[in-house]
């Protein structure tokens, strides 16, 4: 989920929101989460806060942060509802890179 914060934020324009189901899941989420940025957009994360625990890892790019939550931290906080006055942006579909996983038909 993507909150648009420009008006109601003076610390972001944007949080994005998603969860793994186990710590070691949200972990795997937010490496991806950073390597995919540094590699094709090459931005890198000002700030990272609970890479350790896992629970709960906050990404912060400056103008938008990306919250990774594990099982059910993320119902537990409801970031949604804290900022519930905040619009939902649509993400466009993107296509899948060259090597990730695709799905396959049967013949």
């Amino acid at each position: 989920m993507v909150l648009d914060l420009r008006g109601l934020s003076d610390v972001t324009d944007t949080f994005v929101i998603c969860h793994g189901t186990t710590e070691r899941q949200a972990q795997a989420i937010a490496d991806a989460i950073e390597e995919r940025l540094s590699v094709d957009l090459k931005r890198r994360a000002t700030s990272v806060e609970g890479r350790r625990q896992g629970d709960w890892i906050l990404l912060d790019f400056f103008d938008f942060v990306v919250h990774v939550f594990a099982g059910t931290k993320r119902q537990f906080y409801r970031l949604e509802r804290l900022w519930g006055d905040a619009p939902v942006l649509e993400i466009p579909e993107t296509p899948r890179r060259r090597g990730s996983a695709q799905s396959t038909s049967t013949r």
